[in-house]
């Protein structure tokens, strides 16, 4: 019984370094996002961050080679995982508030919960259909301040974080048969090859000013590269083996409201009592939807 409760412990321990690892990426990220370009910054972040995890899986021996069988698999969760969660999120945060970019994305279990159905075939119940309306209202009383008028530049925002949510929830729908390979190596290679992507396309396209950075900028990119992509994907990993899945996921419904939180605090981002009850209820409908899951 000692050795439960002190799983446990370690679990929420880890559970909480994180959550708070991850959610001041929000707000440090849109800081780094003043100085280079999304899709370099990030990219360029997650590389870095890949051999680390290839070096960390060595070290614990665990072989980098992957089957030819479970190629095509580990592509199309690179896409969905990496490409599509760290990009396509990032690009996001150039055009939306932390606030709505967080609770955008973290949307995704409702979309999971849909996905289901023609995928799994798992009808949704009522308490479902409940955290999908929670969640909708929720978003669109975030959205609501300036009366639902947006420019382009939120429009694009608002479609890309949308967009995120849905493709990483329908990853996880579709890549529910874990791939032959250890997490580190999964990690290491979904991290490097999305990311590698992404630092190819933001020199092609975004034509970064390296030198534009500064020193704040600069540990804003080693705090992306080593804390959220290095120490929380470690102790997420001790998090899933010390706890439930369902409690883990629930658990980390905590990352948009310290992020949001923390926008405010870094960025003086707006938090005030719409804010609060967006949250409430986007976070209530998502809580229902990981019930199911």
């Amino acid at each position: 019984m000692d050795s439960v409760r002190r799983d446990r412990t370690i679990g929420f321990l880890c559970l909480g370094v994180t959550a708070a690892g991850w959610a001041l990426n929000w707000p440090l990220m849109k800081l780094l996002l003043q100085q280079w370009p999304p899709l370099f910054a990030r990219g360029l972040a997650g590389v870095s961050a890949s051999f680390i995890f290839a070096m960390l899986a060595l070290s614990r021996k665990e072989q980098l080679a992957v089957p030819r069988e479970a190629i095509p698999r580990l592509l199309f969760a690179t896409l969905t995982n990496v490409f599509a969660w760290m990009g396509l999120g990032t690009v996001a945060m150039k055009y939306v508030s932390v606030g709505e970019g967080a609770l955008l994305a973290y949307t995704m279990p409702i979309w999971a919960m849909l996905f289901a159905w023609p995928v799994l075939h798992t009808r949704p119940t009522v308490r479902d259909m409940f955290g999908l309306v929670l969640g909708v209202v929720g978003v669109a009383l975030l959205l609501s301040g300036n009366g639902f008028v947006f420019g382009a530049g939120k429009l694009l925002g608002i479609g890309l974080a949308l967009l995120c949510a849905i493709l990483f929830a329908l990853g996880n729908v579709l890549n529910r048969k874990p791939l032959p390979l250890p997490p580190l190596v999964v990690v290491a290679w979904q991290v490097g090859l999305g990311c590698a992507t992404m630092l190819v396309l933001g020199v092609l396209f975004e034509h970064p000013n390296v030198s534009a950075i500064t020193p704040l900028g600069l540990g804003c990119f080693v705090y992306m590269t080593l804390v959220p992509m290095g120490v929380c994907y470690v102790t997420w990993f001790e998090t899933l083996r010390r706890l439930p899945p369902t409690s883990a996921s629930t658990g980390m419904l905590i990352v948009p409201v310290i992020g949001v939180v923390s926008a405010a605090i870094i960025l003086g981002e707006p938090l005030g009592l719409r804010e609060w009850a967006a949250m409430a209820l986007t976070l209530g409908g998502v809580t229902l939807a990981l019930q199911r899951a």
